[in-house]
């Protein structure tokens, strides 16, 4: 779907590129997730690669063309959803939807079945200017999804959302790829990379630093070992034990054995915890 090779780009008046020789490949139907802190070059990728930002060096090709020799039929088969929320706030949510339905050449799917789909059914006529953030966020996502793009762009989508309502935006996204759909998303949430990513690149400082699944990252970089928590004469203890051969090990099955077990964890490594091993900084 998306192949990158040796992109650069620098902002006008500036000397250090933002984003330095990138070379990654994205899947069609595949979750991407471009996770780094702020300022290390997500967000200028995603624009570079939605058209936004132009005067990039490297190629790019998406859809099987360079990107630079798209015109605006690129917008018939991308969707956006941006980290800053841009609607027309005096319009209403349904007004926005409906405005941006009228732009596409295609068919696109009607304003009320996609605010039904982020819970903003509710406010379909109330103005935009009366939303929070997290109400703009969604209606963001809405707009995204009109015209049944097949490739979507998404930057922090779950920002400053409620747990219920980040849990939707998940929810969609996975919709979304079980659809056959790409999407490229952009975070410092570990957790939603995790949790929503085939594969992840970890950027720092405009530079992929490494790109692999999340769970072979997690395999690569935790201990081997279980970590038992046990009551022992009224007080809680914890052991630790290798995992290989694990069940030949005495005092593990003794533990087991005994009923003041209570929890077993294995010793795995986070996405974070992997990103500051690996960059050295932190996703602050």
């Amino acid at each position: 779907m998306i192949t990158v090779q040796d992109l650069s780009f620098a902002y006008a008046g500036t000397t250090t590129p933002a984003v330095k020789n990138l070379s990654f490949e994205i899947e069609k139907g595949e979750i991407f997730g471009f996770l780094g802190p702020s300022g290390a070059g997500k967000s200028t990728t995603q624009k570079i690669l939605n058209g936004l930002l132009q005067g990039y060096k490297g190629h790019i090709h998406i859809f099987g063309q360079e990107l630079s020799s798209w015109g605006s039929d690129y917008y018939e088969k991308i969707g956006v959803s941006f980290e800053l929320p841009n609607h027309y706030l005096k319009l209403t949510a349904v007004e926005n939807l409906s405005y941006f339905s009228a732009l596409y050449s295609g068919s696109t799917q009607s304003p009320s079945t996609l605010l039904k789909m982020v819970d903003l059914e509710a406010d379909a006529n109330t103005l935009v200017s009366q939303f929070s953030k997290g109400m703009k966020n969604r209606l963001s996502v809405a707009r995204a999804l009109l015209h049944n793009p097949e490739l979507i762009f998404m930057d922090e989508p779950t920002a400053g959302l409620d747990p219920v309502n980040a849990r939707r935006i998940k929810n969609i996204i996975r919709t979304q790829k079980e659809n056959g759909r790409t999407v490229f998303l952009t975070t410092h949430d570990m957790n939603v990379a995790n949790e929503l990513c085939d594969r992840v690149a970890f950027i720092i400082d405009g530079e992929i630093k490494l790109i692999d699944s999340p769970r072979a990252l997690r395999l690569r970089h935790s201990e081997p070992m279980v970590r038992v928590e046990f009551q022992s004469n009224g007080h809680l203890e914890q052991e630790e034990f290798l995992l290989e051969k694990i069940g030949e090990n005495g005092r593990f099955l003794e533990l087991l054995n005994s009923k003041g077990i209570q929890t077993i964890h294995t010793q795995e490594a986070t996405l974070e915890d992997i990103f500051i091993e690996v960059t050295g900084r932190g996703l602050a």
